[in-house]
């Protein structure tokens, strides 16, 4: 009677699904699709799961017998597959389809924490930039705008080469093999590092070249590659990234007069104010403050001018409270990207005279990852703009020090120029003289810290307010797990996957001393040495962190290409 009565449920559940569907009401509103059992057992998708090759392939790695489930979704009717693996934790994700059987989706390492390390072309900076036949035309036109072409086997063509050869890099990460594309970004870096310290510590500057385009030339595909990026980021309305999303609300924040540190959106158990994704989570939650907004836990981890920059825009054209198309981010991005450019302008004016000043602005406006960084929508462009306005008033101690002030409560990583900064053009000039011009540099740095650090006033309890930036940015950061560079590989415990944990201090300990050392040599410093190596602390800081990508490429760029572009004379002669 039992089995009798079960069987007329499910044959009432599948005449009421047919009705629905024959008059247009979905499966789910008659109350059928979601009751209707799995036609597979959990055993079964398990072995399918295992079966599929790109599993068996990273499980091959592991010890036998690992730990796993199979959850059966019974809205999406797909079965979501789970494998752990001792301390390597969560090894798999499949998804296979209950009525098929077939393996819609296999992730596996680093591909089950971080949907960014998937593959899906476009996540960044756009489907349009990020295909084959625009990203080869741009690094075409990058390179043809700045090579020498009457010596093609030169050292200045290889540098070009070598600063778009992370566009290889790039197109592993597309498809989602985050440790070939990681190791990829090693080696050009390796050579930009060496390359700058040659510049900056060598007696003799790089053999200098025209390009051969003339320098109207070098003008009009500037302002028409500034259009085509400010067009396709305007065309872009959904593609703004964690890192911009997280400005926007600093920005609200502090309009509000609050901290960003600690009052970031959470999701949790707060009461949910909107549907679910596409995976299930729901983002948008009642937060303290009474408002719906879209949760980001993490946004909190950047220096306070990283909010700051987004305050005008906020203020402008406000926040909805969601991830939507944040017009605020674009303005601020666009912003940040003209800044550059003009900065670059005048520095190469002064520095170099008209040709060095197209020359500059060519390059930032070709190079294909400064434009990825723009389409992206994040602040990777605040950082190299204030310390190229700082290099443009470079004889002025007090500018230098509120430049890598400002650049260093950015990014942290510029911090490790102020012993260059302070200590530039050299130990050459009389004492008292350099005395009285570092006193000015500190001076002009600590106060460039205490207005960004302003901010913090808004709390009632200041010392509490340090903490939670001490907590919030700076041990995050540095206790962070990632994927993305080769010195997180070993958190996956993986046979044929090295642990370089060691590796990695060691390099971490030969930056700072490199930082050191620039501080002292040369003892005669110039624009070109001062360019050259900030450009190798730089690389030496991004070859030594966890999490590594390729929106820090713009944090360099200006310096390598003033180092390759620069006379070692300090009064420059004019083009």
């Amino acid at each position: 009677m039992v089995v009798q009565a079960s069987l007329k449920r499910r044959v009432a559940l599948l005449t009421c699904a047919a009705l629905a569907l024959a008059i247009g009401v979905p499966a789910a509103h008659a109350g059928a699709s979601d009751e209707l059992p799995a036609r597979r057992t959990a055993a079964e998708v398990t072995r399918l799961a295992l079966a599929n090759p790109k599993v068996a392939a990273w499980l091959d790695r592991y010890p036998p017998k690992p730990t796993t489930a199979a959850v059966f979704d019974a809205k999406g009717r797909v079965w979501d597959v789970k494998v752990w693996s001792g301390e390597a934790g969560q090894i798999v994700l499949a998804e296979v389809e209950d009525r098929g059987g077939v393996v819609r989706n296999a992730w596996t390492g680093p591909q089950v924490a971080w949907k960014m390390a998937r593959g899906r072309p476009g996540a960044f900076g756009g489907r349009t930039l990020t295909s084959w036949p625009v990203w080869l035309a741009l690094s075409a036109v990058f390179f043809l705008g700045l090579a020498d072409l009457r010596r093609l086997l030169s050292i200045r063509n290889l540098d070009l080469l070598v600063l778009l050869s992370f566009g290889v890099s790039l197109a592993f990460f597309n498809r989602g093999e985050v440790f070939t594309s990681a190791a990829l970004a090693v080696p050009p870096l390796l050579y930009l590092l060496a390359r700058m310290m040659w510049i900056g510590f060598g007696s003799r500057p790089p053999r200098t070249s025209r390009p051969v385009w003339p320098v109207w030339l070098l003008l009009a595909a500037t302002l028409f590659l500034v259009g085509l990026r400010l067009g396709l980021n305007v065309q872009t309305q959904r593609s703004v990234i964690d890192v911009g999303y997280a400005g926007v609300i600093g920005g609200d924040r502090i309009l509000d007069r609050q901290s960003p540190y600690g009052h970031m959106p959470q999701a949790g158990s707060l009461k949910a104010c909107g549907p679910a994704d596409a995976n299930g989570d729901v983002r948008l939650r009642i937060q303290a403050n009474g408002r719906c907004e879209a949760s980001n836990p993490r946004g909190d981890t950047y220096g306070p001018v990283a909010y700051l920059v987004y305050v005008p825009a906020v203020a402008v054209f406000g926040w909805s409270g969601k991830w939507d198309s944040l017009p605020a981010a674009h303005a601020t991005s666009i912003a940040l990207d003209l800044l550059v450019l003009l900065a670059l302008a005048l520095a190469g004016r002064r520095l170099g005279g008209a040709r060095c000043a197209a020359t500059l602005v060519f390059a930032w406006a070709a190079y294909p990852f400064t434009a990825y960084t723009l389409l992206a929508n994040t602040n990777d462009a605040l950082m190299p703009a204030l310390l190229v306005v700082g290099l443009l008033f470079a004889a002025s101690p007090g500018a230098r020090g509120v430049s890598v002030a400002l650049a260093g409560w950015t990014k942290f990583a510029s911090l490790l120029l102020v012993p260059l900064w302070l200590t530039y053009p050299g130990d050459h000039r009389p004492v008292r003289r350099r005395r009285s011009e570092r006193r000015t540099f500190v001076l002009a740095f600590a106060g460039a810290t205490a207005l960004a650090f302003s901010i913090l006033l808004f709390e009632p309890d200041l010392g509490d307010a340090l903490r939670t930036f001490w907590d919030r940015t700076i041990v995050f950061q540095v206790g962070r797990e990632s994927p993305f560079s080769i010195w997180g590989w070993g958190q996956y415990n993986a046979d044929g996957i090295p642990d370089l944990a060691l590796g990695q201090r060691i390099v971490q300990g030969l930056t700072i001393v490199l930082a050191g050392v620039a501080a002292m040599l040369p003892a005669r410093k110039g624009p070109l040495e001062l360019a050259a190596l900030s450009a190798a602390i730089l690389i030496g800081v991004q070859l030594s962190l966890t999490h590594w990508f390729y929106l820090y490429l713009p944090w360099v760029l200006p310096f390598v290409v003033l180092a390759l572009v620069l006379p070692r004379d300090r009064t420059a002669a004019r083009a």
